[in-house]
């Protein structure tokens, strides 16, 4: 469901951008809406929860996010959080991945500095479910400052270097942000998200290199493809997920299904 707001005063000007984001997917994606515009309400009280102004974007939001949540029930990456988590964090890689892959192949544009630049956001949407780790902090971090570098590289005229950055250039970009109205709509790019955390600041491999990668157990196991190993480790997280909140049967439920597919190849219905 759509939501109109009134423009957000200067007090809140740094919830813009969620809002934003969860604007471009209320048909695309009502999760990534749910949760972006549920960070931006928690941001904006700590921000400003007096004035009239901040008041007026704040309520209505409130509103949203309630009704949102009542007819979503049956929307898991809504309903439930350990379920969300995963979901936002699978889409921020999706789009990390499409624009390193664009990046490396030095194929610059807009696009490619939505694609950083909203994975960075959604990194930030993350710390709603908790303390990022360090992977995903990472990730977040060369998503922003990648974002920054080339949106200056091309409102000044300049080449973008392709790759990563070297270590002068990560300080010169970051805290920047590029200027979100001169950017395109997020594209819906289907890329398979990281199994390993990145070096110190280089991004993963490229996406096309990870999808053709088969990953051999040893002994009698069977060689699993990349996707099926990404879903015993979703599989994992959901189970260690749930024992922070002492949910032991959905934790069991989970193990399960990651050691059966390990051990088979196949998923447990």
């Amino acid at each position: 469901m759509a939501l109109a707001l009134p423009p957000c005063p200067p007090s809140l000007k740094s919830i813009q951008h969620f809002l934003k984001l969860a604007t471009e997917h209320d048909t695309r994606d009502p999760a990534i809406s749910y949760w972006s515009r549920l960070t931006a309400l928690q941001t904006g009280l700590e921000l400003d929860k007096s004035s009239k102004e901040a008041l007026a974007v704040l309520l209505p939001l409130m509103d949203w996010l309630e009704k949102e949540k009542t007819s979503n029930q049956d929307n898991e990456a809504i309903a439930h959080e350990v379920v969300a988590s995963a979901h936002v964090e699978n889409y921020a890689m999706k789009l990390f991945l499409a624009a390193d892959k664009q990046d490396r192949a030095a194929n610059f544009g807009k696009n490619v500095v939505k694609c950083f630049y909203s994975a960075g956001i959604l990194f930030d949407v993350m710390q709603t479910f908790g303390p990022l780790t360090p992977e995903n902090a990472h990730y977040r971090k060369y998503a922003k400052m990648k974002a920054a570098y080339i949106h200056n590289c091309l409102k000044n005229g300049e080449t973008p270097i392709a790759g990563p950055l070297a270590d002068g250039d990560e300080e010169d970009n970051e805290g920047e942000e590029p200027h979100e109205d001169r950017q395109e709509d997020v594209p819906a790019m289907p890329v398979n998200p990281p199994s390993a955390p990145a070096p110190a600041v280089a991004p993963p491999a490229p996406a096309s290199a990870m999808s053709n990668m088969n990953i051999s157990n040893p002994g009698t196991a069977p060689t699993l493809s990349y996707d099926k190993v990404a879903r015993a480790q979703k599989l994992c997280k959901y189970a260690i997920s749930a024992l922070d909140y002492q949910d032991t049967k959905t934790a069991v439920e989970n193990l399960t299904k990651a050691l059966h597919l390990v051990q088979t190849g196949e998923e447990l219905e």
